[in-house]
């Protein structure tokens, strides 16, 4: 049953909102259709930039305002960026939605883009942090193996050749291109009526004159993922950070709770079978973990490790044959069952959260994905057979679609490891 209204604006805006009768609290996100996918090599990282901009002033409010007002009322204001879209969000006492929707509006819509140059200076400096942070970096790195020179192998914070150049007249094009009322959509939960909230949105849309301007931005979308690729960055750490990864799945595509089972059988829980097989009976790493991301056209699944050189061959090495295991359709049906569970488990305790249903709320709409229902989700995660996701795991985690990356002090010890996996692109490299 359909337990949220969504109504669209003249202006092409979008408000979408589900009323939760046991809070007092509601949390609201403006979610922009603007990520790192839409820039171009010569703007990386100023969908990122921006979102750092828009805390630094608005038309009506100063920075200092801006953090009064939300400190005042106890309320958390914060903002992230992805490869598809922005999010600024909150979440504050139902009494006061009026004052944090008004300020969010004129953040979202009217920023000064003053204090560029201090700003511009901490996003370097969040550069150099994550420069310092091998095991976040080799997700990066990764994203370039699998996506080459497509936008989606870019650092969504962006690169320190751009951020330290770019120039106001090209954040403000950028931001009146990207910040257009059809390309936003405002989610709401919690202790909320939704005429209230519609009426809110277009008391704001009113006083800034809101332009007619259709539906949100089409992106052009990524045809065929280039050929697998291997990138190594030294750095003198003590253990080797790696990723396998290879393109995964879209948003939309209908296997997606079979990828979500291949998740957690093979690395997305402690009973799963990377964490067993090389943490918990062998020791050879203390992280060691499967991820995926889903885009609006095509997806992400990969495998992250780190441990130290004695054990970098040995650990491909399980990785390898567990993926194999898979993909040969060796999955028993207790091993089912209980990463069906721990994913519908998941989901049903995250949804006592204002947060999380604000944020499947948004993220469904901004990009263009449907909204299930929990009773959806829980019938389409039962209905996932065994023999999927082996079959699964054999399409999309094939060695000859595996692309590595690494960040540790050794090139030659990390290609003589990475030939256990994907011998044709250690021999490449």
């Amino acid at each position: 049953m359909q337990n949220w209204e969504l109504t669209e604006l003249d202006s092409g805006e979008r408000v979408i909102s589900e009323r939760l009768d046991h809070v007092r609290s509601v949390a609201l996100g403006y979610w922009i259709g603007a990520g790192s996918r839409d820039e171009t090599d010569a703007k990386a990282g100023i969908s990122h930039f921006i979102e750092h901009l828009l805390f630094k002033g608005s038309e009506r409010y100063t920075a200092l305002e801006i953090a009064e007002i939300f400190d005042g009322i106890g309320a958390e204001l914060n903002a992230a960026t992805s490869r598809e879209h922005t999010l600024v969000y909150t979440r504050v006492p139902a009494a006061h939605l009026e004052t944090a929707l008004d300020v969010m509006n004129d953040m979202v819509f009217s920023p000064r883009f003053d204090e560029l140059d201090s700003e511009r200076e901490v996003v370097l400096e969040e550069i150099a942090m994550y420069e310092d942070t091998p095991q976040e970096l080799v997700h990066d790195l990764i994203a370039e193996a699998v996506f080459g020179n497509h936008a989606l192998g870019r650092p969504v914070i962006g690169t320190a050749e751009v951020i330290s150049t770019v120039s106001r007249r090209t954040i403000q094009a950028y931001h009146r291109a990207l910040y257009r009322p059809a390309n936003i959509v405002v989610a709401a939960a919690g202790e909320i009526d939704h005429d209230r909230l519609l009426e809110l949105v277009g008391r704001g849309a009113a006083a800034r004159g809101a332009s007619l301007d259709g539906k949100p931005k089409v992106r052009p979308l990524l045809v065929k993922p280039p050929k697998p690729g291997l990138r190594f960055q030294r750095k003198e750490t003590e253990q080797y950070h790696v990723c396998l990864g290879a393109p995964g799945i879209s948003s939309s595509d209908r296997r997606r709770f079979v990828a979500s089972i291949l998740d957690a059988v093979l690395g997305g829980s402690a009973s799963s079978r990377l964490f067993q097989e090389i943490r918990e009976k062998r020791g050879m790493a203390y992280s060691v973990y499967t991820f995926a991301s889903q885009y609006t056209d095509t997806g992400q699944l990969g495998v992250y490790l780190g441990t130290r050189e004695d054990n970098l061959s040995d650990a491909l090495t399980i990785t390898a044959e567990q993926i194999a295991d898979l993909a040969a359709g060796n999955l028993g049906e207790r091993e089912l069952e209980r990463a069906k569970e721990n994913i519908k488990g998941r989901v049903l305790l995250s949804m006592e959260s204002t947060s999380v249903h604000m944020n499947r709320l948004g993220k469904s709409l901004v990009t263009e994905s449907e909204i299930l229902s929990l009773d959806r989700i829980v019938a389409e995660v039962d209905a996932v057979e065994g023999k999927s996701v082996c079959e699964l795991a054999a399409v999309l985690l094939t060695p000859d679609r595996l692309s590595v990356a690494g960040i540790g002090p050794n090139e030659e010890r990390f290609l003589e490891a990475v030939e256990r996996v994907t011998p044709a692109l250690a021999r490449a490299a």
